[in-house]
C-alpha cells in the first residue's frame, strides 16, 4: 500500500514561489541598502556645505615704540629792557651832528701807489762774475809774488812737510783781500804762512758784474817744496 503525502506537506511544488520571494527580499535588501549609503553621502555633503569656513590670519609682528627725546626748549632771547623816563628826566643820547658843508662839492685827491723796490744787496759774495778778479800783472806776477814772499817754516823743513795748501779768499769792491780761509792744509805751520802771504799780497783789480765793482770769492794754490 503506497503511502500518500499531504499536498501541505509537499514543499517541493512550492520551490519555485519560495525562490522568487527570497530573490524579492534581496532585491529590497540591496535597494534599501543603496538608498541608505546615498541619504549618509548628501547628509554628510550638506552638512559640509553648512559648516563655517575657518581661514588662517596672520597677525602682523609689531615692535615696541621708540621714544624719542623731547627737543631742547627755544632759546628765550632777553628782550631788550625799555625804560620809561618821564618829561622832568634829561635824555642823552649820542647824536651826530651834520656838518653844514656836507652839501658842498667834495674835493678827490689822488694818491699815487706807494710800489716797494726791492734793495739790491750790495754786500753778495759772488762766486763767478763777468770780469774776474785780478792781480796786479796777471797770473804769472801771482806765482812769482808767492815764491818770493813765502818763507819756509823751520819745524816743517825739519819734518820735511811740504805740498799744496788750499787758501780761500774774498776780493772787496776796492781790491782788498779779506777773509782768508785755508780750504785744505798741509800742517798747522804751512797753513799759517800761506794765510800770512796772502793777506799781504797787494790790492787786486776789482771783480764786474752789470757795470759794477763786486766782491768775489777766489781761491789761490799756495805750493810749499823742499830742494
Amino acid at each position: 500500500m503506497e503511502a500518500k503525502k499531504s499536498k501541505k506537506a509537499a514543499i517541493e511544488n512550492q520551490r519555485g514561489s519560495w525562490l522568487l520571494m527570497g530573490a524579492v527580499v534581496a532585491l529590497a535588501f540591496m535597494f534599501v541598502s543603496f538608498e541608505w549609503t546615498q541619504h549618509d553621502v548628501r547628509l554628510a555633503a550638506n552638512s559640509l556645505a553648512n559648516d563655517p569656513i575657518f581661514e588662517e590670519v596672520l597677525v602682523p609682528i609689531t615692535y615696541p615704540e621708540e621714544k624719542l627725546e623731547p627737543p631742547p626748549p627755544p632759546e628765550v632771547k632777553a628782550s631788550e629792557l625799555i625804560e620809561i623816563v618821564t618829561n622832568e628826566q634829561e635824555v642823552t643820547d649820542a647824536v651826530t651832528t651834520v656838518s653844514e658843508d656836507q652839501g658842498q662839492p667834495y674835493e678827490i685827491v689822488w694818491v699815487p701807489p706807494v710800489v716797494e723796490t726791492e734793495k739790491v744787496e750790495e754786500d753778495v759774495i759772488h762766486v763767478t762774475a763777468e770780469i774776474m778778479p785780478e792781480f796786479p800783472g796777471g797770473a804769472a806776477a801771482l806765482m812769482k809774488y808767492l815764491g818770493t814772499n813765502i818763507k819756509y817754516p823751520t819745524i816743517s823743513q825739519e819734518m820735511g812737510s811740504m805740498g799744496r795748501v788750499i787758501v780761500q779768499f774774498v776780493v772787496d769792491k776796492d781790491g782788498t783781500i779779506t777773509n782768508p780761509t785755508v780750504v785744505r792744509g798741509v800742517d798747522a805751520y804751512l797753513d799759517k804762512e800761506a794765510i800770512r802771504v796772502i793777506s799781504s799780497m797787494p790790492k787786486w783789480k776789482p771783480g764786474v758784474q752789470n757795470g759794477k765793482k763786486v766782491r768775489v770769492k777766489y781761491t789761490v794754490p799756495v805750493v810749499f817744496r823742499l830742494q
